[in-house]
């Protein structure tokens, strides 16, 4: 149900549902003790955890490995005003078992740049939160 604000808190199953259709969204971290954001294409692995793709001299999958991270994706139309954000707070590891490095290799996640040895960054959905923005009305 939409508040009056035109806001609408969604379940996490909802999120995941939604975090499935978006093509790219944003790794919040720390980079030398300051915040970061960084665009990246991902899936859903299992339809719980983020998965990202990424060389393995990114300076990224080194900053992320063991930390508690954020990652968030929306969709929005500016048109109809309208549209959703969800953002999963988890922790953040490198994949090194050989068995699911290889399984993630065949699943179909692949970066948008191109990469030899792929490394891939599982972020656990131990935190998901979104709302959803339907048809706020203009104020004058």
């Amino acid at each position: 149900m939409f508040q009056g604000d035109g806001f609408r808190a969604l379940d996490r199953q909802e999120c995941l549902r939604l975090l499935s259709t978006a093509p790219v969204g944003r790794v919040v971290y720390t980079r030398q003790a300051l915040p970061a954001v960084l665009p990246v294409n991902f899936a859903l692995d299992t339809d719980t955890s983020v998965l990202l793709s990424t060389s393995p001299a990114s300076d990224l999958a080194r900053a992320i490995d063991g930390v508690v991270v954020a990652f968030e994706a929306d969709e929005f139309d500016a048109a109809t005003r309208s549209g959703w954000s969800v953002v999963v707070t988890g922790q953040a590891t490198v994949v090194t078992d050989p068995a699911e490095h290889e399984r993630l290799s065949h699943a179909g996640l692949s970066s948008w740049m191109p990469l030899r040895d792929a490394v891939y960054v599982r972020i656990e959905s131990e935190i998901v939160t979104g709302r959803e923005l339907s048809g706020a009305s203009r104020t004058q």
